[in-house]
């Protein structure tokens, strides 16, 4: 199988940005040229940041959906949500709202919950309560340390963390009351910056900024594994992550070392000069089990994983971050994988009303 990759300094992949669309593409049914909607047409109200309509409504994504009858049609919010449509599946990201200058993020959680209640033909991708979830990174992580997951495959835990509420000065003694060993990773509590720090000795741990989550640093052989899920299907994508830190080198260095996201383009699987055993994908078997458990937990259809082997093993995995409605643009074959999702979704939804049709 050919591995895809993309070099990265750092445990997270995309910058969100909290500015809304709310024009561009707005429309009703009627507008778009349909009098009555069919079976065969799917409408798809978004409410999306201007960067991931950017990104992720790219003018070949949207011309196969539309041959695939399915239509993008952009949420106003100076409109009630109810008056808008009618739609089939509605795609939003709730962190879009949290700067709109007409609402506030609370009160577009709200907006969305109470729409789900009185639409449920509607399918809202996906449930505000969820995503906020896996905002946290407190919670976002113990669904699967609760899957204390193990199978003929291999083994997939998280790293042994901490979570720093406040008060810089007491990190230290609480990292050794909780037997954590360095270096940590520390990241934001919050999900919503993509930077991190490497802290490799305990007297620099006061210079960090709770509140924040403090995780042991795996050995991984500098790669990462991004797998990307929507709703069945899964695709695996390796990067470049942090390097591995010898004792060495631990015992050497001191300080704490600020990692910024960083992007840079994708190189090809060809040109990368990796050990096998450290460039092997995840079994195929084990991201399957592994998606579908944290589909169900989680109640996310629109998700993707950071997950590391640990280096010098073969079957021990580690998921160190979720991310809600990742970069699905760079995401190999996007364009497929997504309408079909879409597609089958609707399809769902429809045997479920015909069903119930006495």
């Amino acid at each position: 199988m050919r591995l895809m990759q993309e070099e990265m300094i750092g445990y997270k992949s995309e910058e969100e940005e909290r500015e809304m669309e709310s024009s561009g593409r707005c429309g009703s049914i009627v507008e778009l040229g349909f009098q009555e909607k069919s079976a065969k047409v799917v409408v798809v109200g978004y409410a999306l940041t201007s960067k991931k309509i950017k990104s992720f409504l790219k003018p070949k994504f949207e011309g196969l959906a539309r041959k695939k009858g399915i239509f993008f049609v952009a949420i106003d919010q100076t409109r009630p949500l109810s008056d808008q449509g009618p739609f089939d599946i509605v795609l939003h990201k709730v962190s879009a709202a949290y700067s709109s200058i007409l609402l506030s993020g609370k009160e577009w959680q709200q907006i969305l919950e109470d729409y789900r209640l009185t639409h449920p033909e509607v399918t809202v991708l996906d449930p505000p309560d969820a995503i906020q979830h896996v905002h946290n990174r407190q919670s976002m992580l113990q669904d699967v340390a609760d899957l204390d997951f193990s199978d003929a495959y291999g083994t997939v835990g998280v790293p042994k963390q901490l979570v720093i509420e406040k008060d810089p000065s007491s990190i230290s003694n609480a990292v050794k009351k909780a037997g954590l060993a360095l270096p940590l990773v520390a990241k934001p509590l919050v999900a919503k910056s993509h930077e991190l720090s490497l802290a490799f000795d305990v007297y620099s741990l006061e210079k960090l900024e709770p509140p924040l989550v403090l995780q042991e640093f795996v050995n991984h052989g500098g790669v990462l594994f991004k797998v990307y899920i929507v709703g069945d299907a899964i695709k695996v994508v390796r990067r470049f992550s942090l390097p591995d830190v010898s004792k060495r080198e631990l015992s050497r260095s001191a300080g704490v070392y600020r990692f910024p996201r960083v992007s840079s383009a994708s190189q090809s699987a060809d040109d990368a000069d990796l050990d096998p055993c450290i460039g092997e994908l995840p079994p195929r078997a084990l991201l399957e089990r592994l998606a579908r458990e944290l589909r169900r937990r989680l109640g996310l259809h629109l998700f993707n994983l950071d997950m590391i082997r640990e280096h010098g093993t073969k079957n021990r995995f580690y998921v160190i971050d979720i991310n809600y409605f990742p970069g699905y643009g760079k995401m190999p074959e996007y364009e497929h994988i997504f309408t079909d999702f879409l597609l089958n979704l609707a399809k769902s939804k429809y045997k479920k009303r015909s069903t119930s049709v006495p």
